[in-house]
């Protein structure tokens, strides 16, 4: 005991810090008796790497630099490209052909001298000659086309792919090589920071049938003739270069898709002269393209916040689809600030608008359907619009376009900036399910959203698919939610759990890049999106993760953001280390599970056990400085449930104490939700942070103490956490009935 004298005798140490030091070095006794008694049988241990949960990520994320701040917001040298684009485009009808001529002004805003620039030819991934087809496994299928077979079998071209007829400056050839979907632009100067270079392309393709080629644009043919155009992808594009990756010149195979420079468009289409059409930009010429008619309607669906104001009805675009024009007519359109360029255009179209208002900025919100959408696409479309524009600005920031477009397409969804093409096609005599009015607005709200996410926060979508299908299908969600709760009820951390508790040789983690993610749509789609559910409604909060996110959309708005700055801003907006949670959740496959181990009731009582008796004997001078005590206890023999009425003050002493110890079979960490049911009926939850795990990466414990019997405890009652694994989630351990075995037995 003399160790312990001197500290008894000071004033200054506290009381609480001598009662650790005491406990501490008991156990380090007990554990040097135990080492001494096996000295001869000691063996050096081998060290390992720091394999907690909580572990920092620093080990995994780029390091922050002048352009990309540790705080998660540019850095104050943040620089990136414009590009400019002065188009003529024209659509031969008969032939099926785009025919394009563009001018390109490149703006190197880089600190580095560029000896080449890198342009994108997306069409060229269908061409006669594409590596495409040959880097899919194959099989021969029970049934096929006839046109399908002879291109697989009989090597029958098809002719898609670019035909780039020139490629300019100052009116003199320039060199180019075409390397499949990329074309690189050698300079023959290298082009200096702070200057621009000015070059023209020309180029023409046939235009593929999206039912019968694929693909994420083209052409629907209907029983009378008419085509559906709806049209992305199809001019050569500058890639991306910047000070993370350079130029992103990764070779388009289909999937995973593309970023692009912000710039401003002037493009002039020019199609027949009884198409309806929309595109990317504001229409500059309406008096030269549009009816004295369809412009009154359409200054009247300007002042329409409530309901659609149809420019042009049904009944006018039956009409028209019976006959063909013989002229044309070009669509002059003008975009500033945008990444891409898109546009739509058919004589069946049927042309639907309304007002949207963005705290007090007037939006328009436009579709284009044929008859074949209706009565479905007239009663949801724009409405869908509306709802997305409103709720993405709520969580972002204010939609900074003019308007928002969508288009009616069979069996598309496909996004670009300011328009996208939507599927959702009701039966021929226009009745439609749930599930196809549910799909439709869906896609629509999804697709619609992309607007925020990637066409203005413009991640890297090829690298990172996630960044722009994970955030967009959460904050989707969300704007589901409130456009019909009833219709969109779901709970997305628990129907994740079916893909992350399945065959773990079949998943990749988040945090892949998206042409070898195998499981694309839960990988890139569902998981990054029920993850931030979870974040928001059960870790975070929704105020502090509505700051958080509308933190780092802001801060990225038409910029080009890294996942660090993804996960770096949430932090820093939030005040909270979520390390935990993006390394588990984006960088493993690991999975939730957390149950109950054991419960175990305690009792009071005026009796030391015989652990505590010996204690007290070999640190009499401490145990005598505590004063009185009470005595919790395992054994119900030995229990008085008076021991505390002298010292209770009269306040109501628990009559019921219970410890309960928790298992986490899964190797990822979640808070634990835990919900209380007593005997006469009533509940109560209590929550424990993801951090009650940091000292215990498998057991944590803890004690309810209750007036009331606990009859039955558990965890996670409304499977906010992913929870893989429920079997072990009750006490008393539920037994399943027989159905609901044979149930989980069809489900695996």
């Amino acid at each position: 005991m003399l160790i312990f004298e001197p500290l008894l005798k000071s004033k200054k140490y506290n009381m609480k810090k001598l009662s650790l030091l005491v406990f501490s070095l008991f156990f380090i006794s007990f554990a040097t008796i135990a080492q001494e008694g096996t000295k001869e049988e000691k063996k050096t241990q081998q060290g390992h790497t720091d394999q907690n949960k909580f572990r920092q990520m620093k080990d995994v994320l780029a390091t922050p630099n002048d352009q990309h701040a540790a705080s998660g917001a540019p850095g104050h040298q943040y620089t990136q490209q414009k590009v400019d684009y002065v188009m003529d485009i024209r659509l031969d009808e008969t032939a099926n052909t785009i025919y394009g001529d563009e001018n390109i002004t490149y703006h190197n805003n880089s600190k580095d001298n560029l000896e080449y620039l890198w342009v994108q030819l997306d069409q060229n991934m269908r061409a006669d000659d594409s590596k495409t087809p040959l880097a899919k496994s194959n099989s021969a299928a029970a049934f096929v086309t006839p046109d399908n077979f002879k291109s697989s079998f009989m090597k029958q071209k098809k002719g898609f792919g670019y035909n780039i007829t020139k490629v300019e400056s100052n009116g003199r050839p320039l060199s180019h090589t075409i390397n499949s979907t990329m074309m690189r632009i050698n300079l023959t100067k290298a082009l200096a920071p702070g200057d621009t270079f000015k070059f023209s392309i020309q180029w023409n393709y046939l235009i593929n049938d999206i039912n019968k080629d694929g693909g994420r644009s083209g052409l629907e043919t209907f029983p009378d003739g008419n085509n559906n155009y709806t049209i992305a992808q199809f001019f050569p594009r500058l890639a991306v270069y910047n000070n993370v990756e350079g130029w992103q010149n990764m070779q388009f195979w289909g999937r995973s898709e593309f970023a692009l420079e912000f710039g401003d468009y002037e493009v002039s289409l020019t199609v027949p002269a009884d198409h309806i059409m929309e595109a990317t930009g504001t229409l500059q010429n309406e008096k030269e393209v549009l009816t004295k008619t369809q412009r009154k309607r359409f200054e009247k669906a300007r002042k329409s916040f409530d309901n659609p104001v149809l420019i042009v009805t049904q009944e006018e675009a039956e009409k028209t689809e019976k006959g063909r024009a013989t002229g044309t007519k070009t669509w002059k359109f003008k975009a500033e600030r945008v990444r891409d360029f898109a546009f739509a255009t058919s004589r069946k179209y049927i042309w639907d608008a309304m007002a949207v208002n963005i705290n007090g900025k007037s939006v328009m919100a436009t579709s284009l359907y044929p008859k074949e959408g209706n009565p479905l696409w007239e009663e949801h479309s724009t409405r869908a619009i509306a709802t997305t524009l409103i709720e993405y600005s709520k969580l972002t920031f204010d939609y900074p376009y003019s308007k928002a477009v969508s288009v009616h397409s069979e069996r598309q969804g496909m996004e670009y900036p300011m328009i996208c093409f939507n599927f959702g096609r009701p039966n021929e005599d226009g009745t439609y399910s749930d599930r196809t009015k549910k799909g439709m607005i869906g896609v629509i709200i999804h697709e619609v959203g992309h607007n925020f996410f990637p066409m203005i926060v413009n991640s890297d979508e090829r690298q990172w698919t996630w960044m722009d299908e994970g955030l967009n299908s959460f904050v989707e969600i969300l704007a589901e939610d409130v456009y019909d709760a009833e219709l969109f009820a779901s709970n997305p951390a628990k129907e994740i759990t079916r893909y992350m508790g399945g065959d773990q040789s079949n998943i990749s983690p988040i945090m892949s890049q998206g042409d070898y993610v195998k499981q694309f749509g839960p990988n890139a789609y569902s998981k990054p999106a029920a993850g931030l559910y979870m974040l928001r409604k059960t870790i975070m909060g929704p105020e502090l993760f509505d700051h958080a996110f509308r933190t780092y959309s802001k801060r990225w708005m038409f910029k080009h953001p890294t996942p660090e700055d993804f996960f770096r801003s949430m932090q820093d907006a939030s005040g909270m280390d979520l390390d935990w949670f993006f390394r588990g959740w984006f960088y493993t496959t690991d999975v939730t599970d957390i149950g109950i181990k054991e419960v175990k009731p305690l009792y009071l009582t005026d009796k030391p056990n015989e652990r505590v008796t010996k204690l007290k004997a070999q640190y009499k001078q401490y145990f005598d400085s505590l004063g009185d005590l009470v005595y919790i206890t395992d054994k119900k023999e030995d229990a008085n449930a008076n021991a505390m009425d002298s010292f209770s003050e009269g306040q109501e002493v628990p009559a019921f104490i219970y410890s309960v110890e928790f298992e986490k079979p899964g190797g990822l960490i979640m808070p634990i939700i835990v919900e209380l049911t007593y005997a006469d009926g009533t509940t109560k939850r209590e929550t424990f942070p993801a951090q009650i795990w940091m000292r215990s990466d498998t057991n944590a414990k803890r004690v309810f103490a209750s007036n009331k019997e606990i009859t039955n405890i558990v965890v996670d009652p409304d499977f906010e956490t992913a929870d893989v694994d429920t079997s072990n989630n009750s006490w008393p351990k539920k037994i399943a009935s027989k159905f609901e075995k044979f149930k989980g037995k069809l489900k695996d």
